[in-house]
C-alpha cells in the first residue's frame, strides 16, 4: 500500500502527499491531515485489487463534452435514433447537467433532474435517463468513474399502457372513410401486422400477388420535420415475408393497379412526384379517417396492435406473433397474449367440442365420472 509523505509548503505548513500508480498513470493527491492520506491510500489500495479504481484526472471532463463526443463514436445508430439522441441531449439532458464534471456527478444529482423532468414530460424523462446511463456505463468501460451514478430506482422503467384495439366494424368503417390511396395503407397494418415505417417502405417488387406475400425489406421514416430517411428494417427479425389474408389481396391487386407505376422499385404508397409519402402525411390522413369512424382515440399504431390481438386470439403461437410482427424478443410478442373473458370462453366450448369428440367421460362435482342420469340432470342445471 502506498505510503503518505510527509512535506513542508512554502508557508512551512505540514502537508501529506500520497502517490499511487493507476494504469500507466502516476496520480498523486495531497491531503492536510495524514489521517486522510492514510484512509484515501487504503482506499485505492483496495479498488486497485478489485480492478476498479480509476484516475481522477480521467473524470474532468464535463458531461457535455463527453456526450457529444460518445454520441459522435456511435456510428452504429439509425438516423431516426441518432436524431432523437441529439435531441434528448440537447433539450433534457445538458441544460441541467452539461457543466458538471463527470466524477462530480452522483445519484442525488441525477435524482434530482430525473424527478424535475418527470414532472414536466413522463416518457421523456425515462428516455432521457436511459440515455444518461447509458452515456456513463461507457465512461466506466473508459476509466472514467468507478462506478455509473445512475442508481435511481424505477426510473429508466415506463409502465406500457394497454392500448386500445379496433372492431372489423370500425376498422372497415375507417378504411371506407379514408382516401383511396390510403385504404390499402391501412388495412396491412390491421392485417398483416406492419408498422408505419414497413407500409411506407414497400416498393412494388416487395409485392407477390401470385403467392399472396408481402416481403418487408425497407422502411421509410422521418424526425420531427427531417427529410424522409429510407432504411432498413431497425432489426434482423424486422426483415421478413408475410402472407396476406384473403381478404385483403382484392384491394392489394386493385391499389397495384391505380395507384403504383410499373418499375419494380415504385413505391406502393407514392407521392405526386413518384418519391416515397412522408409518415407525417399518412398518419395525417388516419387521424381524419378514425374521426369519421368514430374511434378518435386509435392511433395508427394501434392497427398494428389490433391485428396482432386478433393474431393472438386466433390461436397463434408466440413465436408465430414474433414472426408475423417482426419481434426480435418474446416479450415484446407476449403483450398480445393478454386474455379476456370472451376468448377464455371460445377456449373452455373448444375444449368441451374436444372432449365430446373423444367420447371423454364428464365428471361430477365430486370428481367421479357421472352416470346418464347425472348428465342429463346436469345439463338442465342452471348455473350457479
Amino acid at each position: 500500500m502506498p505510503q503518505p509523505k510527509k512535506r513542508k509548503t512554502a508557508g512551512g505548513e505540514d502537508r501529506w502527499d500520497v502517490r499511487t500508480r493507476i494504469g500507466r498513470r502516476v496520480v498523486t493527491r495531497t491531503f492536510v491531515r495524514k489521517r486522510d492520506a492514510t484512509a484515501y491510500a487504503s482506499t485505492i489500495e483496495a479498488d486497485k485489487l478489485r480492478g476498479v479504481a480509476v484516475d481522477p484526472r480521467r473524470a474532468r471532463i464535463t458531461l457535455g463534452e463527453y456526450g457529444w463526443r460518445w454520441l459522435r463514436m456511435r456510428t452504429d445508430l439509425r438516423p431516426t435514433t441518432r436524431a432523437n439522441y441529439e435531441n434528448l441531449l440537447r433539450r433534457h439532458i445538458l441544460p441541467a447537467l452539461g457543466d458538471i464534471e463527470l466524477g462530480d456527478l452522483d445519484t442525488s444529482t441525477v435524482r434530482a433532474w430525473h424527478l424535475e423532468l418527470r414532472g414536466r414530460h413522463t416518457s421523456t424523462a425515462h428516455d432521457a435517463y436511459r440515455l444518461l446511463r447509458a452515456i456513463l456505463n461507457t465512461a466506466v468501460d473508459d476509466g472514467r468513474l468507478v462506478a455509473n451514478p445512475c442508481r435511481v430506482k424505477g426510473a429508466g422503467t415506463v409502465s406500457a399502457v394497454e392500448r386500445p384495439t379496433a372492431t372489423l366494424a370500425e376498422l372497415q368503417a375507417a378504411v371506407d372513410a379514408s382516401p383511396g390511396r390510403f385504404r390499402l395503407a391501412f388495412a396491412l397494418a390491421a392485417w398483416c401486422q406492419l408498422r408505419r415505417a414497413e407500409v411506407l417502405g414497400l416498393q412494388r417488387r416487395d409485392v407477390d400477388l401470385l403467392h399472396a406475400e408481402l416481403r418487408i425489406v425497407r422502411t421509410v421514416t422521418a424526425h420531427k420535420g427531417r427529410s424522409v430517411i429510407v432504411g432498413p428494417p431497425k432489426t434482423t427479425a424486422g426483415a421478413r415475408t408475410l402472407a396476406v389474408p384473403a381478404n385483403v389481396t382484392g384491394l392489394l391487386a386493385d391499389h397495384l393497379g391505380r395507384y403504383v407505376g410499373p418499375q419494380p422499385d415504385a413505391w406502393v404508397f407514392a407521392t405526386a412526384g413518384g418519391g416515397p409519402v412522408s409518415p407525417r402525411y399518412l398518419s395525417r390522413a388516419w387521424s381524419n379517417a378514425r374521426k369519421k369512424a368514430g374511434r378518435p382515440d386509435l392511433r395508427l399504431h394501434d392497427l398494428r396492435h389490433t391485428g396482432l390481438t386478433w393474431a393472438a386470439a386466433s390461436g397463434a403461437s408466440t413465436k408465430d406473433l414474433m414472426r408475423r410482427g417482426g419481434h426480435a424478443n418474446e416479450r415484446a410478442a407476449l403483450r398480445y397474449q393478454h386474455s379476456t373473458r370472451d376468448s377464455d370462453r371460445v377456449l373452455a366450448d373448444a375444449l368441451t367440442e374436444l372432449a365430446a369428440r373423444a367420447e371423454i367421460v364428464p365428471l361430477s362435482r365430486d370428481g367421479r365420472a357421472m352416470d346418464g342420469s347425472e348428465r342429463e340432470t346436469s345439463r338442465g342445471e342452471n348455473p350457479g
